[in-house]
């Protein structure tokens, strides 16, 4: 498709050119990761498509389909609702502290049973849009260093602040990142970086001794020193390494994972699914699904270099680093280089609520995809 047919009136609204523009290659790399989870699923329950890898390859399907319907969404329609959408991800961050679900001592859910909702998984998307359109409408000298940069920081505070106290401290820091990192994006001067850098690794030591909960401690020292208590706080992450390290080079084989298996090997379909990738293929099986993941990932900022405009350079940018620090903490978490937060493996794990999140985000880098030529015009948006 040609960049004169795709920016003629009447032919970019068709539904058949539209379907021409999706990034097929991006959509099979997403299936073939969630495949793969499939397949380790079904290893892990001994051989099973239940309870974990039918359900995985259902929600699946169904949010691929959403994610095609979604790419197709006028990049209009996303900027317009970027601010609304913040808004309101933000007053359900504030029900959850008023009336949210409590289980396992942590309150983030609105609802019950089936029916809940976790809030912190809408705020990743809203925060990257939000966060686009208002650099959307600043100009390179403001982006750079202004005093209109305490807006996108208080943007960012705030639902990081909110999160942590139900408390959800992987999520928090998965929101800081990413909203760290669309600054960054946005053209923050490196004479504010360095700064913000060294005042954030001179707070750590007195946030960690007096700021965090006794628990979220207790998961910074087992990552200092798993040894002390290896039947107790250090014996998810001691297991994990087990797993990852028993695997060697080419793994023990499919279906003949020990640490899984046997149940030695906590959280295994969701926290920990890649420590068991590592145990059945070695070396061989982590880095074909680590290359599929920066597979994934570079092929996600082609499509944000290639917008014309520029909230949707920075919303696909934002919406990819989201889904990075997603596979680079819980990498790093499995084999023992960061403590263990609750991050899952995006599309290789089992659970519904962030494979929801990374496929909506991926509609909305297809959307960036499929209408690239498209100029958003400074100011107000489509709908509001």
């Amino acid at each position: 498709m040609t960049v004169s047919a795709l920016t003629r009136p009447g032919q970019r609204d068709r539904i058949s050119v539209k379907l021409g523009e999706i990034d097929w290659r991006l959509a099979g790399l997403l299936a073939f990761i969630a495949g793969i989870g499939a397949m380790m699923l079904y290893s892990i329950a001994g051989g099973s498509w239940k309870p974990w890898a039918e359900a995985h390859l259902i929600r699946f399907a169904l949010l691929f389909g959403i994610m095609i319907i979604l790419s197709l969404v006028d990049l209009r329609v996303w900027y317009s609702l970027a601010y609304p959408a913040y808004a309101l991800a933000l007053l359900l961050l504030v029900a959850v502290m008023l009336v949210g679900d409590v289980r396992l001592g942590a309150r983030r859910w609105l609802g019950h049973g089936s029916l809940s909702l976790q809030p912190s998984e809408l705020m990743k998307i809203a925060l990257v849009m939000a966060l686009g359109r208002f650099y959307h409408n600043l100009t390179a000298k403001q982006a750079r260093w202004s005093w209109k940069l305490l807006i996108p920081v208080a943007m960012i505070g705030a639902p990081v602040l909110l999160v942590a106290k139900q408390p959800d401290l992987g999520t928090a820091i998965l929101l800081a990142l990413t909203g760290g990192i669309m600054m960054f994006m946005g053209g923050l001067t490196w004479k504010v970086i360095w700064p913000v850098v060294i005042g954030v690794c001179v707070a750590v030591p007195p946030a960690v001794m007096f700021v965090l909960k006794p628990f979220q401690r207790d998961r910074i020292m087992t990552f200092l020193h798993p040894d002390k208590d290896p039947s107790g706080t250090g014996y998810h992450i001691i297991q994990s390494e087990i797993a990852a390290g028993s695997g060697g080079f080419l793994g023990k084989g499919y279906l003949l994972g020990t640490q899984s298996q046997l149940n030695f090997l906590p959280e295994k379909q969701t926290d920990f699914i890649f420590a068991t990738v590592a145990e059945e293929f070695g070396f061989i099986g982590c880095f074909v699904v680590l290359a599929a993941y920066g597979a994934i990932v570079f092929t996600a900022l082609r499509i944000a270099s290639t917008s014309h405009s520029h909230f949707g350079r920075m919303a696909a940018a934002g919406m990819t680093a989201t889904f990075a620090f997603y596979v680079l903490i819980n990498g790093a978490m499995v084999i023992g280089l960061a403590p263990v937060v609750g991050v899952p493996m995006p599309l290789l794990s089992y659970g519904g609520t962030v494979m929801v999140t990374v496929m909506i985000g991926f509609g909305l880098v297809q959307a960036v995809r499929v209408h690239r030529y498209f100029e958003l015009p400074r100011g107000r948006g489509f709908l509001f």
